[in-house]
């Protein structure tokens, strides 16, 4: 099997025929890039701009895995965190989802935010 993976590494460039399946087809729904988002919030957008389903359901706990620190307690406690920006001079955090091509509702009660693809970014 090793032995066909990298003949068929070597094959790939050389043509169309050669070109693997994979490269050939285009996606079904390409991820928005609007803008690049930096900063501790990185992941989180590289995550949901990478995920072509249209509804991702995330826990806070996965969310936390993902940026590697925990919420603020506002994300947890607040419904507007998910909407605006709480702290203007910080880099908004809703950059990772909205640069995304998604929006986010969260749901305090059971700790999880639904991002859903922007009809925008189909």
């Amino acid at each position: 099997m090793w032995r066909w993976i990298t003949r068929w590494e070597r094959m790939v460039g050389k043509g169309d025929r050669a070109t693997a399946p994979a490269q050939r087809r285009q996606p079904v729904a390409p991820p928005a890039k609007i803008g690049k988002v930096t900063g501790k919030y990185a992941s989180l957008h590289t995550y949901l701009a990478n995920r072509y389903a249209e509804t991702v359901v995330l826990t806070f706990t996965q969310i936390e895995d993902l940026l590697g620190f925990a919420l603020p307690d506002t994300a947890r406690s607040r419904l507007e965190w998910w909407t605006t920006d709480v702290h203007p001079d910080s880099p908004p955090c809703s950059d990772a989802w909205t640069l995304a091509g998604r929006s986010a509702r969260a749901n305090i009660m059971a700790r999880t935010v639904t991002f859903e693809r922007l009809p925008a970014a189909r």
